[in-house]
């Protein structure tokens, strides 16, 4: 069965210089480069960014009949002013919708906005989708506004009333000593940042204040809020006087969004199941970075514990739902 994978990323081979301190690529060859940010080396990356050709030729390998093509974080630029957001937005989108475009029925491209403004946000947003954009990817934080922030609620406001679907990714996760090796700030950093942007929908009253009809999935399992509800739901009860600030309970909400498949166990996704419910979960592979899936979806493929019924919403069904 072919699966769509919501989750995956794009990096342009070029773009115009967006000034000093900012992203730029440094080709090396013509199928490799590097992320530098000022003077710094961020990322290796291949062609596989911005090449449409390989995008679907590791596709048809791994079966996903189509896949959201979704901005790097890094490119975000909500550290900019608003002007100068809004103008990297255009760039990247612009950038994104050109790498679609040989196979607009199966790369299907989320843009970035300039969160750090909700006014220049939804303005972005609008043209974006009428440029041929499908959904938006956002940070799960700017600065330190969280998603349960006034401009943050506007703005998925807006997106609910267009209906367009919103990707929810961790960045930006916290600098210190202890977080410098092995990786520790993407393998322990970015699961919590997305539990901690999870609980700001519910306890910030988020859930509460958008529609129901706001379709949002968080990246990477939604971090490790699947694993913790029970400690959030018994503090909830336990200590009301100082986080019982939404309307319902925090188990209430777990049907309002939706999280993706990158988990890389059996055990693990039956966990996201058995809390989140199978109507809740979706492939994604975080395609095309090392930290991903590959085989896109061979965990949901594998896993004895779904039935096919199952099985087929989490390759496609929820998917199709989640992307209108």
């Amino acid at each position: 069965m072919r699966a769509i994978d919501v989750h995956s990323h794009f990096v342009p081979h070029g773009w115009p210089d967006l000034g000093e301190g900012m992203p730029w690529l440094r080709a090396e060859t013509e199928r490799e480069a590097m992320i530098m940010v000022g003077s710094e080396e961020f990322r290796r990356i291949r062609s596989d960014c911005w090449d449409a050709s390989v995008r679907l030729r590791d596709m048809d390998a791994d079966g996903i009949e189509a896949q959201v093509v979704s901005p790097t974080p890094v490119f975000f630029g909500y550290e900019t002013s608003p002007g100068q957001g809004e103008k990297i937005a255009r760039v990247f989108n612009d950038l994104a919708l050109e790498i679609c475009a040989p196979a607009p029925e199966r790369l299907i491209p989320f843009c970035q906005v300039p969160l750090q403004d909700t006014d220049a946000a939804c303005r972005e947003l609008d043209r974006a989708v009428a440029a041929g954009h499908r959904g938006v990817e956002i940070g799960n934080h700017v600065g330190d506004r969280d998603l349960d922030d006034a401009g943050v609620v506007t703005f998925l406001q807006h997106a609910a009333s267009l209906g367009v679907p919103v990707f929810v990714h961790p960045w930006d996760m916290p600098l210190a000593p202890r977080l410098d090796r092995w990786m520790a700030r993407w393998l322990t950093g970015m699961p919590a940042e997305t539990h901690l942007s999870i609980i700001a929908m519910i306890l910030g009253g988020v859930f509460d204040r958008v529609p129901s009809s706001l379709r949002i999935c968080f990246a990477h399992g939604g971090g490790s809020f699947a694993f913790w509800l029970g400690r959030l739901e018994n503090a909830w009860h336990q200590r009301a006087d100082i986080i019982a600030t939404s309307e319902l309970p925090p188990s209430a909400y777990v049907g309002r969004f939706s999280v993706d498949s990158v988990v890389f166990t059996e055990a693990a996704l039956r966990n996201l199941v058995d809390t989140l419910g199978a109507g809740q979960v979706m492939v994604g592979s975080d395609y095309p970075y090392p930290l991903g899936e590959r085989p896109a979806g061979g965990v949901v493929r594998q896993a004895e514990f779904l039935d096919e019924a199952s099985r087929e919403l989490l390759l496609r069904g929820n998917a199709k739902r989640f992307l209108g």
